[in-house]
């Protein structure tokens, strides 16, 4: 019986609703994050938000306060939601090398037939163009793919993502060219709602000091706007600090991983359109379809097993030996070396 691509997916990704949610493999830490939101939102809603209705019996501005406080709260939810279950822009993995690219050398290796082959080798890097210029790509061993510009390999996925940015454990998925702008506006919003709690909450505790003469006695009447005060300035200061980051990294088009790379004054960034153009590439394109279908079938495959030794130069002049055990790979290599016999045969 045929399975789903879900079903066999080499990452480490974890699957919902047969596929069409997308989970990095530490989504538990999702409760966490949960958890750091709701709780406080909830400690004001019961107290804060409660005593400031009395404040404001004239317009009804206490509920106004609450109505916003919930709205808020569940488009910040709706954010992390778009963050962290969908496809980050993971590239489809090869079942076998890039025929176009290998290349031999003048060493031979016997094949399963027992007959002399040159042994395939595949570049460690090419170069493609971007924007007139010229950058270079590395190959995967895992994906046996060239990545494509801006693409990096996540470990913690195990999966080759485009406009990979980093990793983040916070949403329990990788941040790249598909839902990295929900991250950003899930970030920002969260600092915009850190906001939004301390100056009420710093509100309630002056409508107590009016009541009851010092900040002390205040404190003592409401202790959880004070806790919510203290709570929600130290968690500005990360997802505030953060959102600034990511407006630098957002008008130079650099990504938290080029940045940590490469610098903060690289001066070869060739994705650079100017600031205007950066923001309007992040906000205002269309998102990329995937290019997965977790949820079609897949052909299930044999599972014959066998070894051929296909090397992979290195830049630096190094060669490393990758092993592939797939008999697909092995006869492919033997057809391409067979074609290449044959044609040295006609030519003589």
């Amino acid at each position: 019986m045929a399975k789903r691509v879900n079903q066999v997916w080499k990452g480490r990704n974890i699957f919902f609703c047969g596929g069409r949610l997308i989970f990095g493999p530490d989504a538990r830490s999702l409760v966490i994050t949960l958890l750091l939101i709701m709780v406080p939102v909830v400690i004001f809603c019961t107290n804060v938000a409660r005593n400031l209705l009395h404040e404001f019996p004239t317009y009804n501005g206490g509920y106004v306060i609450l109505v916003v406080t919930i709205l808020f709260t569940i488009y910040v939810l709706v954010l992390l939601f778009l963050t962290s279950a969908r496809d980050p822009g993971i590239v489809p993995r090869n079942l076998h090398p890039p025929e176009e690219e290998i290349c031999y050398d003048s060493s031979t290796s016997v094949d399963v037939s027992g007959r002399h082959t040159p042994t395939p080798r595949l570049p460690r890097t090419k170069e493609v163009f971007v924007n007139g210029f010229s950058v270079k790509v590395k190959y995967c061993d895992t994906c046996m793919i060239y990545r494509p510009p801006r693409c990096s390999h996540c470990s913690v996925c195990d999966n080759c993502v485009e406009r990979f940015d980093h990793h983040c454990p916070w949403v329990g998925q990788c941040i790249g060219l598909r839902n990295y702008r929900y991250f950003f506006l899930f970030v920002s919003s969260s600092a915009l709602l850190c906001i939004f709690i301390f100056a009420m909450s710093a509100l309630n505790i002056k409508f107590h000091m009016d009541d009851y003469g010092t900040l002390w006695k205040a404190m003592k009447e409401s202790p959880a706007s004070m806790i919510l005060i203290v709570y929600s300035f130290i968690f500005l200061w990360f997802v505030g600090g953060l959102t600034c980051f990511h407006l630098y990294l957002i008008g130079r088009n650099q990504t938290t991983y080029e940045n940590f790379r490469y610098g903060a004054a690289n001066r070869h960034n060739v994705y650079d359109r100017g600031c205007l153009r950066n923001f309007l590439e992040v906000f205002c394109t269309k998102t990329k379809p995937s290019r997965n279908n977790f949820q079609a079938y897949v052909q299930e495959e044999m599972p014959v097993r066998i070894t051929r030794e296909v090397k992979i130069d290195d830049s630096e002049g190094d060669s490393r030996t990758k092993v592939q055990d797939n008999l697909e790979i092995d006869n492919d290599l033997l057809k391409i070396s067979q074609r290449r016999d044959a044609l040295e045969a006609d030519r003589s």
